[in-house]
């Protein structure tokens, strides 16, 4: 018996085309139709944030960057990653809250964000339409109390109740670093995780204190 290898395929010496092995992928949307397939599901075999993640219905996906990104709207979120790596940076993951995200939701983005020990900077970028400023607004604060944060966090916020947004950021006693413009926003959070990044690699502690 003789075989050439075209992994995962093999020839026999026959001539007879054999598949070794086969990789399925299942839409999770789908799966309540497929209970059977629900109870293969092996979740050590997944990323643990992914998993995590799908406990607060986002959309996540983990990446090897060093910068949190918390957007709503895959298109929002696809231009936010890609302007971060026009300014040097590299996007730690894909994350979209959805249009409409509620306050759970936002903090828990932040608890994923903040059990990725890669992250060294987060970029918030949120185009209010359906989607309330104020209530993201109101999820970053609750997440850097209850979390504890010490992640740099750059705040870009547009859209529906954004004044109201900005005034309770104001009022909360937080230090996060506002920007009205994409591209500003992009360049300060990549230059925030490249000094943190150098503090790393010189085995230097940097907090970064929330609230002041």
């Amino acid at each position: 018996y003789q075989r050439r290898v075209r992994d995962p395929f093999v020839e026999t010496a026959e001539g007879e085309v054999l598949c070794l092995d086969a990789k399925v992928n299942f839409d999770h949307n789908a799966l309540f139709k497929q209970p059977e397939l629900q109870q293969m599901r092996d979740i050590s075999q997944e990323d643990a944030r992914e998993v995590q993640a799908a406990k607060y219905d986002l959309n996540y996906i983990g990446l090897s960057g060093n910068i949190g990104c918390l957007v709503n709207g895959a298109g929002l979120a696809m231009a936010t990653m890609d302007i971060i790596k026009l300014h040097g940076g590299e996007p730690a993951n894909f994350l979209d809250v959805g249009g409409g995200a509620s306050e759970r939701q936002v903090k828990g983005a932040f608890e994923i964000l903040n059990s990725d020990p890669n992250v060294r900077a987060i970029l918030v970028n949120i185009f209010g339409g359906i989607m309330r400023c104020d209530i993201i607004a109101l999820g970053i604060i609750n997440a850097c109390k209850d979390l504890k944060l010490q992640i740099p966090i750059v705040v870009r916020l547009r859209g529906t109740n954004v004044d109201k947004a900005k005034e309770l950021i104001d009022n909360s006693g937080l230090r996060l670093i506002a920007a009205d413009d994409l591209d500003q926003a992009a360049q300060q959070v990549v230059k925030v995780a490249k000094i943190v990044d150098m503090a790393t690699e010189a085995k230097l502690t940097v907090s970064f204190e929330l609230p002041i």
